[in-house]
């Protein structure tokens, strides 16, 4: 039986949702409060890794991911996986990197979209002038978390 669970963190910048069934992650958002709820074993170690990252003690994630959207959503997500820890991307690149050099809009859109925050950092796309463009989670935790992977930011 695959079983929901889910599991908070409280960060510098919010609290954490983690949702998970028992083989993979479907979701991490930012959410106002923690809610009473079942954990399971993954989304304890989600929750752990999480942790550990905003300690400065993981720049990686090791998670199987599950995130529910469109083929070109997924196809944009897995991109922004392969965006070192500390560096940015601009949304035309990410573009090219899935072969759709004039999809930008699209790409926008699917970052935003992205359900699994932080792991899957769509928080490392910012616009071609370098201006911080939207973040589900907001502006203000766009620029913490960009600051934070740059060593500027407290953990």
């Amino acid at each position: 039986m695959n079983r929901l669970g889910h599991s908070h963190l409280n960060t510098p910048i919010g609290w954490v949702r983690i949702e998970a069934t028992d083989t993979t992650i479907t979701a991490i958002r930012f959410v106002d409060e923690a809610e009473d709820g079942v954990e399971n074993d993954l989304s304890q170690a989600a929750r752990a890794q999480l942790a550990d990252w905003f300690r400065r003690e993981r720049t990686r994630f090791d998670l199987p991911l599950a995130p529910s959207g469109t083929e070109f959503q997924r196809a944009a997500w897995k991109t922004l996986q392969r965006i070192p820890y500390g560096e940015t991307r601009y949304y035309a690149q990410q573009a090219e990197l899935i072969g759709r050099p004039r999809a930008i809009r699209a790409i926008g859109a699917a970052n935003a979209a992205n359900p699994i925050a932080i792991v899957v950092p769509c928080h490392r796309v910012i616009g071609k002038n370098g201006s911080l463009t939207g973040y589900a989670g907001g502006l203000e935790r766009k620029q913490w978390l960009l600051a934070f992977e740059q060593g500027a930011a407290p953990g």
